[in-house]
């Protein structure tokens, strides 16, 4: 039998451990979940999980130290696939976070800064539980309710030029992405590792998903 392999991106940015050790928890027994760098494991893996914290310039950095950014768009239009926060962003074009960052261009659109809002008394980061509203069918959103609270901790938001991808909304200021998916993509800017019982779900869909 088979044995199922998920590659989490090792990209030096990120609470890998904390998502290691969730996605272990939900994975099928015997699936091996490594965090790693290697590509050939990423190429060869059946599931992938984009994980990230921090700022997009480092992100980027260090995706092109280690030789990662194009092993990244490559999986991503080949895999089942998963961005978590810094995942989930520099997915889009450009990001208005280090004075302006190039990003790795998987989908139209850009990551905008809350503070240029100005709405005042809008605390930057978000920092804490808000709830997602599900504005599209997903496998990904089976046994989570509508309007689930999920754990964010972020500056920016996502904002797509193509609003079809947008899977999850919610409400900080303004209406945003907080979930984007097409194809054997979806992403999203809460961390389902710290989202307690719906964020497990979340991940154990993941691990189910056959897109």
């Amino acid at each position: 039998m088979k044995v199922m392999k998920v590659a989490i991106i090792d990209y030096n940015m990120g609470n890998l451990h904390s998502v290691g050790r969730a996605v272990k928890h939900v994975a099928p027994g015997g699936t091996q979940v490594e965090i790693t760098a290697d590509p050939d494991f990423i190429r060869h893996a059946d599931r992938i999980v984009f994980p990230g914290q921090g700022a997009a310039r480092d992100c980027m950095r260090e995706l092109e130290t280690r030789g990662l950014s194009e092993i990244v768009r490559e999986v991503a239009k080949t895999k089942p696939f998963l961005g978590i926060c810094m995942g989930m962003q520099v997915l889009m074009e450009f990001s208005e976070e280090n004075a302006g960052v190039e990003c790795m261009g998987v989908y139209a659109g850009k990551v905008n800064y809350f503070k240029h809002l100005n709405i005042a008394h809008l605390k930057t980061p978000q920092m804490g539980w808000n709830q997602i509203q599900q504005k599209t069918a997903h496998p990904l959103w089976t046994g989570i309710k509508d309007a689930a609270r999920f754990y964010f901790v972020h500056s920016y938001y996502v904002e797509p030029t193509d609003q079809s991808l947008v899977s999850g909304e919610t409400f900080y200021g303004l209406n945003y992405a907080s979930a984007i998916a097409k194809d054997n993509v979806f992403a999203i800017q809460a961390h389902p590792e710290k989202s307690a019982e719906d964020g497990l779900r979340l991940l154990a869909n993941f691990m189910q998903w056959q897109p």
